[in-house]
């Protein structure tokens, strides 16, 4: 991307789950060789080493202000480069490898450790549970962790927002209790006005009705933008100055984001709508899922 070139030789791949082979000496938070664990997007911080982080020494490692390293195409604080999860092995601090629950197989846990943390921590960060009504912009491989963790936090009402009506049936197996179809239905936006308290938008393109997805919020409601919009930057018009509407972003999640997570997924027993794929069909499953063929989730799986 144009934010950050592939520094080649480069192999990709995050939201990977493996078996502890190796554990340094070093290494805290009880994993054994042996145990089942799982990486994210993000695979360092500095960890407050220089004590003025303050994100780090607050537990929001995810928002370092000193460098946050990415699982593939980056470089470690020693210095050494990330390699990714389309391999056999991969190597990563031990912070940031996270033990996975018994109760959680491993082809869910994995799209869970980015798209699920990334949905999951906005919602916990705004109160989502009793007395919140959510709504979620865009069903898909980010947007369905939406539907399924706002109902299992216990929101009062979860609404799934989509341009068709092609997913309604999906969303609504989900837990969602409204689906809105803003190219099938003309007053969605008059019929639906001020009747949430928050919305994470998952869209990836500028190319969204965004006063009138504002326009869904109660006064003081929060909009929260997890989808990078590849062209163009989104702002914040008139209409969210009118109401004290709050427009935030939030990026990926913490380790202990992860971990509170995966306790609510056993907890509640939640289910991603996953697809397992060979790795050597890795190609293949990238082709499908531009064609917006995933329902939701690919995981590649070695063999």
């Amino acid at each position: 991307s144009p934010q950050r070139p592939t520094a080649y030789p480069c192999c990709v791949g995050h939201e990977i789950v493996g078996t502890a082979v190796r554990v340094g000496s070093k290494v805290s938070g009880g994993i054994q060789i042996g145990d089942r664990v799982g990486v994210g997007a993000q695979s360092e911080s500095c960890l407050g080493r220089r004590g003025d982080c303050e994100e780090c020494a607050s537990g929001q490692e995810n928002y370092c202000s000193k460098k946050v390293v990415g699982t593939y195409n980056s470089i470690h604080y020693d210095g050494s480069k990330s390699y990714g999860g389309y391999a056999r092995y991969h190597r990563v601090p031990g912070h940031f490898a996270i033990k996975i629950p018994s109760a959680i197989p491993s082809a869910d846990a994995a799209p869970m450790l980015c798209g699920g943390a990334t949905l999951y921590s906005p919602l916990k960060h705004n109160g989502c549970g009793p007395g919140k009504r959510v709504g979620i912009i865009g069903v898909g491989g980010l947007g369905h962790f939406g539907l399924l963790f706002a109902k299992a936090m216990g929101a009062d009402k979860v609404v799934a927002i989509s341009r068709k009506m092609g997913k309604k049936e999906d969303s609504l197996k989900m837990g969602a209790d409204l689906y809105i179809a803003t190219d099938d239905e003309p007053d969605w936006a008059t019929v639906n006005a001020r009747s949430l308290d928050l919305i994470v938008s998952t869209v990836s393109s500028t190319k969204m009705p965004f006063n009138d997805y504002l326009g869904l919020l109660k006064t003081g409601g929060s909009f929260v933008q997890v989808g990078l919009p590849e062209d163009g930057g989104l702002f914040a018009p008139v209409r969210s100055l009118m109401r004290r509407l709050k427009l935030q972003s939030s990026l990926v999640g913490s380790p202990n984001e992860i971990r509170e997570m995966f306790q609510l997924v056993s907890e509640k027993g939640i289910r991603p709508w996953v697809q397992e794929i060979p790795m050597k069909d890795a190609n293949k499953a990238i082709v499908d899922m531009e064609d917006g063929k995933a329902r939701y989730r690919y995981v590649l799986v070695n063999e």
